[in-house]
């Protein structure tokens, strides 16, 4: 009997996150839709996260932990894409979780539009575990997709500090073709300690890096992180 690849790869770069990791995992694992493997990515860490990482691979899966040296979560997502069987990709943060149901809501849009490249879908905005909107609009950011893993190709993250995500998906939005689902199914945790959009608000970055179109996203971020007082 031959192998047969997942219907989803869920990607995740971890960076000393045991302290936040276990809601996201939990969530994963409470999923009804099973047809998924797990890519959890362990990059340049020094507490336990890869011995809670590998306590959630379900034993008979796909599921794996990869341990890297990167300290960029852009290169981590690369190195998950390398490995992925699964037909479509979700990414996930560390931080953040899915929630109930959304695989199986998601894997049911999936098969009855077969003509899409990215599914597009609603999310929670959460500062610290507080609830503070939904959003149904599209947002220029991954783990609010279900991209086709064909789609994306050989395509990966380009190797910056931050906003990787931003870079890659503004170079992949032009060129697909959009499904949309508006209901929230991602819980987008943001401005804990230490995180990217702390670091952000913080001033912490230099965006000058950046191409023009990304560092004009990624400055208005900024201010906007200010001008809301996170």
């Amino acid at each position: 009997m031959g192998f047969k690849k997942p219907f989803f790869s869920v990607i995740i770069p971890m960076h000393n996150c045991a302290e936040f990791m276990r809601k996201g995992l939990e969530q994963i694992r409470l999923q009804t839709f099973s047809d998924f493997e797990l890519i959890m990515v362990c990059d340049a860490c020094t507490d336990n996260t890869v011995e809670i990482a590998k306590a959630y691979i379900r034993p008979g899966t796909g599921d794996k932990v990869l341990e890297v040296n990167y300290g960029r979560a852009g290169m981590s997502r690369n190195a998950a894409l390398d490995v992925a069987e699964g037909e479509w990709i979700l990414f996930a943060d560390d931080d953040d979780w899915y929630l109930e149901g959304a695989f199986g809501t998601i894997a049911e849009v999936l098969r009855e539009e077969q003509d899409i490249d990215i599914l597009a879908y609603g999310f929670e905005w959460a500062k610290i575990g507080t609830r503070l909107q939904s959003e149904s609009r599209i947002y220029p950011a991954i783990w609010n997709k279900a991209w086709r893993r064909e789609f994306i190709g050989d395509e990966r993250f380009p190797d910056w500090v931050h906003t990787d995500d931003l870079g890659f998906a503004r170079r992949m939005h032009p060129r697909a073709r959009f499904g949309f689902l508006y209901a929230p199914l991602y819980y987008y945790n943001f401005m804990r300690p230490g995180s990217v959009s702390t670091r952000i608000r913080d001033g912490e970055y230099d965006n000058r890096q950046l191409p023009e179109d990304v560092r004009e996203a990624a400055d208005g971020y900024e201010r906007w992180l200010r001008q809301k007082g996170f």
